[in-house]
């Protein structure tokens, strides 16, 4: 069995993780939305004016700390009026499926889920197609408290308060679907929308520029040169770990090979990369690290399981999943002082979500219970931490062989492990700088790589509780087992 060796000072505190670090994703893409969280009010599926009840709880289980929304590619289509009041106009989905749907599901409900959740609404506005006025205007319903026009008229739809809004992107992918800008065009641009979008709600809203695509450092570049004193508090980052690295054949969620999840393992490491490198460029504008990384979309992308509609972007979830979920939950928490959110995609039924549902039936998937095991971090101060430990050679392909994050609240030390290999346990040595360690208690997520939790009620892949260490002259001495992810809370 290898060995490795863990050594943390508690006492050198280096940032708090944000846990907005922890939230998600909610596009108007598959069924994520319509028959997914929002299932209408005269559906027999247990719900709060057309909002599963289940799915509510499910995520307040593993509090949600903000939530993305419309999109994705869907958000610089998207015209907010269309969505309020009692007569909507369809829209046709362009981006996924070709779908008409009935917008029923609009801006008071996205609002209204966020409450129910306590978590923060970021909305992603219209730059793509979207006018300056428009996106003005919908910042005028959500948070005007007087007897203004939109504010008026958000009142006699029947919401008197105006909601909060925490976070406003301005555009999505505008290298790509929103508009296939240039970056220089693209900074023109935000200036323009950004100067115009007022919170009347008297409460911080922290404007998002749209960020690169994985590793186009240009853009980055190009985005804080001209944009780093600009009302901008932070820019977005977007990577999607593909197993194959090939988008016309990515590989699929069930039925994967040793190679093919040594190459999931290798594509989503390369997180880390791009955030140092980003993180780098950034610095040279902003020292003080007064503007954001978020990380609002990351994930794996299969291909579809066979039989689903292509546009719905539906795939199951694995052991796998787990433990790219562990490993890149842990290299935000390190990159903390940078990375202020991140966002799963997607929340529900696309992509790597945490849930999925078959009409009445609800899944908590493999992901759902790395977010639960890992609440511990929220909200936590990173500390000062070293890892000393072995590298896989695997198909050609070198990863190191254990991913990790540390954090101190509340005078309790608080570590998550995941092992990345496939067939080989790994001894680790957890040692305190400042303290003898005098108690432990352990969590572990282990099956099979190819598990994965199903509608038949079957849950293999789910929390346990570890008793593989023991505490020896104040040290702790652990077996982490191949492809797990594993925490542990240390006093």
């Amino acid at each position: 069995m290898k060995t490795a060796y863990l050594k943390f000072d508690s006492t050198k505190k280096l940032s708090k993780i944000n846990k907005e670090i922890y939230g998600h994703f909610s596009e108007h893409l598959g069924r994520c939305i319509y028959n997914g969280i929002y299932v209408g009010k005269d559906s027999e599926i247990p719900n709060t004016n057309g909002i599963r009840n289940d799915v509510v709880e499910a995520l307040k289980e593993i509090k949600t700390p903000v939530l993305r929304w419309p999109g994705g590619c869907f958000a610089d289509e998207y015209h907010w009026l269309d969505g309020v009041g009692k007569e909507r106009k369809s829209i046709l989905n362009t981006n996924w499926g070709g779908v008409v749907e009935d917008n029923s599901f609009g801006t008071d409900e996205f609002f209204n889920l966020c409450e129910m959740l306590d978590c923060k609404p970021y909305l992603a506005g219209n730059l793509g197609s979207g006018t300056v006025r428009e996106l003005a205007s919908w910042l005028e319903y959500i948070t005007h408290w007087g007897d203004s026009p939109m504010g008026l008229m958000r009142k006699e739809n029947g919401r008197e308060k105006p909601w909060r809004i925490d976070y406003l992107g301005i555009g999505n992918e505008n290298w790509g679907c929103g508009g296939n800008m240039r970056p220089e065009y693209y900074a023109d641009e935000y200036r323009k929308f950004a100067q115009f979008a007022k919170n009347y709600n008297n409460q911080d809203m922290v404007k998002v520029a749209c960020g690169p695509n994985a590793d186009d450092y240009y853009w980055t570049e190009t985005i804080m040169k001209n944009l780093n004193t600009w009302h901008t508090g932070a820019i977005s980052l977007h990577y999607y770990t593909v197993p194959t690295g090939d988008w016309s054949h990515k590989g699929a969620a069930l039925s994967f090979d040793d190679k093919e999840y040594y190459q999931t393992i290798s594509s989503t490491l390369f997180m880390d990369e791009i955030i140092t490198k980003h993180s780098a460029i950034m610095d040279k504008y902003d020292k003080d690290k007064k503007i954001g990384l978020i990380v609002d979309e990351w994930g794996c992308w299969y291909d579809v399981e066979e039989g689903t509609n292509p546009g719905f972007l539906y795939q199951q979830n694995t052991m796998r999943d787990a433990i790219v979920a562990g490993i890149n939950l842990n290299i935000f928490n390190s990159h903390s002082d940078r990375v202020i959110m991140a966002n799963l995609a997607q929340v529900m039924n696309v992509l790597q979500s945490v849930l999925l549902s078959d009409g009445e039936s609800l899944v908590k998937t493999p992901t759902w219970y790395v977010f639960k095991m890992f609440l511990r971090h929220h909200e936590a101060n990173l500390i000062r931490s070293s890892l000393a430990a072995p590298e896989l050679d695997k198909f050609d392909k070198t990863v190191p062989m254990l991913s990790y994050s540390v954090s101190e609240k509340d005078s309790k030390v608080f570590l998550t492990v995941t092992n990345c290999s496939l067939d080989e346990d790994c001894e680790l040595l957890i040692d305190s700088e400042t303290f003898g360690i005098s108690s432990a208690s352990s969590e572990i997520i282990c099956t099979d790589i190819h598990a994965f939790n199903d509608f038949d009620g079957s849950e293999p892949v789910t929390i346990k509780e570890n008793s593989s260490y023991e505490i020896i002259n104040g040290k702790l001495k652990a077996v982490i087992p191949a492809h797990s992810v594993v925490s542990f809370e240390i006093a």
